[in-house]
């Protein structure tokens, strides 16, 4: 009888660990993935933006963030005062100043939900107006 009680809370345990680790969404288990920007990731523009935003698929944390905008030649051209929106912690953005036609780099580094680093970046172009 006391094997038979053992074998079973073997059985469960083993079940409960695979609905726990491979049944569970991996959404939750995932890290933020940049899901939004302003201006548009890979995108051409004629009139220079105010700010650059960039929306995650989870909020992110407040602490360690940075978001940088540099030209073509390397070189920072934002205002260095990054944000985070109070009301969606998922949104980070920065000033920057009017910009001339240039292709423009933006690096961002996150902090997710679950503690992990997360870092990336995307281009974006202003043209000359017509």
């Amino acid at each position: 009888m006391a094997r038979c009680s053992i074998f079973f809370s073997m059985n469960l345990l083993i079940c409960l660990f695979f609905i726990t680790f491979l049944i569970l969404p991996e959404a939750a288990l995932a890290h933020a993935v940049m899901v939004k920007s302003v201006p548009e990731k890979d995108s051409t523009i004629t009139t220079s933006p105010k700010q650059v935003d960039v929306w995650f698929n989870e909020h992110v944390r407040s602490a360690f963030k940075s978001l940088a905008v540099m030209n073509s030649a390397g070189k920072r051209v934002d205002n260095k005062d990054i944000e985070q929106e109070v009301l969606d912690p998922s949104h980070i953005y920065i000033s920057i100043p009017q910009l001339p036609p240039d292709t423009y780099t933006v690096r961002y580094r996150v902090i997710s939900a679950d503690t992990h680093a997360v870092s990336g970046k995307f281009d974006f172009t202003v043209a000359e107006s017509d």
